[in-house]
């Protein structure tokens, strides 16, 4: 999956970008402040970095200044309200690689990101199709087969079997899970993971021997990639 860091105080600008780009398939990490953005961008390795330069405490253009100082050279898409020429060609000197006005269209961000990512080593588009084991969902007709048997979800079934087919081994929290999928604001005592878990496994696992979605006792839940044997994991 392709990491994308976004810095961004306004908390509904940033939930909006957040969803839109996880809907899209690549993983997102936020911050709401210029200080703590600066130091997840300089400690981990992010494919692109999404910065707001009106910050509650240190510039974007700050934060650009000093990536680039550290010779961190994580490609940068500055966003800001400010649109007047000057504001822009100074962040193209400071090291940013592209400027985006706010408001803007989805659409455009989307598609300044993925010019981004082009130009930057080791990009890959986002597969119209994920694969994971005998499970096959299809971005696009929304459909899901495993072993060509076609499999009906609810939207939020659906949107929980993406988040895991993104990172096929990887073993999340469910916390994180709450987080990406339903959002900041669910209430963390709710059984709502454990019940769509507990559906998704039912209706993908009906027939067949083995079962995708892993628990991780103490740790959370992962979809294995099981590579299937025809006597025992061919619908019976």
């Amino acid at each position: 999956m392709m990491a994308i860091l976004i810095i961004e105080d306004d908390e509904r600008i940033l939930q909006f970008v957040r969803r839109g780009l996880e809907a899209e398939g690549y993983l997102i990490e936020t911050s709401t402040t210029g200080m703590l953005g600066l130091q997840l961008a300089a400690q981990a390795e992010y494919d692109l970095l999404i910065l707001d330069l009106m910050l509650p405490d240190i510039s974007g253009q700050e934060i650009c200044r000093q990536l680039r100082q550290r010779d961190i050279s994580t490609p940068i898409l500055m966003l800001t309200a400010m649109d007047a020429l000057e504001d822009k060609i100074e962040g193209l000197h400071i090291g940013a690689d592209d400027y985006l006005t706010k408001p803007f269209a989805f659409d455009e961000l989307i598609a300044r990101i993925q010019a981004l990512l082009r130009r930057s080593h080791g990009y890959k588009e986002q597969s119209t199709v994920l694969q994971v084991s005998d499970l096959t969902l299809n971005r696009e007709t929304r459909e899901i087969h495993r072993a060509g048997r076609l499999i009906e979800l609810t939207p939020k079934e659906h949107a929980l079997l993406e988040y895991f087919m993104n990172a096929p081994g990887r073993v999340f929290s469910r916390s994180k899970i709450l987080d990406q999928v339903w959002g900041y604001n669910t209430d963390p005592l709710t059984n709502v993971v454990e019940v769509h878990i507990r559906n998704l496994r039912k209706k993908m696992d009906e027939g067949f021997s083995s079962s995708l979605i892993k628990t991780v006792r103490g740790f959370g839940y992962k979809l294995e990639d099981i590579k299937p044997s025809p006597q025992s994991d061919q619908p019976l």
